[in-house]
């Protein structure tokens, strides 16, 4: 990704992320990194798993635009997702669980949004495609809220 105004992003991230992220450790990892990710298991010492209504689908914003990039559970139960998620140390999501209008996959497994936020990786598992994703980076308010 070529550089821009702020790292590999035109933006900082949200000051104001869900779940109590640190804007720091999101701003470093999203915007001027490219193979590095939060420490395993950094998403469950958040409010993440207390604040979710376990009922219905969460979509989850770009920490630097506000812009969906994932959704889930899709097609799994939650109980399912949280599980898989919990064992891999990173929420994970699977292709259906994508916005591929807004994320993109480089060549080296690397995650990204369109505008240049790194995401997380691709770590294909049996089943497929397995997004092993930085909740840091995927904890903005939606683009309508700013």
């Amino acid at each position: 990704m070529k550089p821009k105004e702020h790292g590999t992003s035109h933006v900082p991230v949200q000051s104001d992320l869900r779940w109590g992220c640190d804007s720091d450790l999101a701003d470093q990892i999203c915007n001027f990194n490219r193979h590095y990710a939060e420490h395993a298991g950094y998403w469950t010492g958040t409010t993440f798993l207390t604040k979710l209504d376990k009922e219905s689908k969460v979509t989850f914003y770009d920490s630097n635009t506000g812009e969906e990039v994932f959704y889930a559970p899709e097609d799994r139960s939650w109980d399912d997702w949280i599980g898989e998620s919990l064992s891999h140390g990173w929420p994970s999501f699977r292709d259906t669980e994508v916005n591929w209008d807004y994320v993109r996959v480089l060549a080296n497994g690397e995650t990204v949004s369109l505008d240049g936020t790194h995401l997380g990786h691709n770590l294909p598992d049996s089943k497929g495609n397995r997004y092993c994703i930085n909740l840091v980076s995927i904890a903005g308010q939606p683009q309508e809220e700013r």
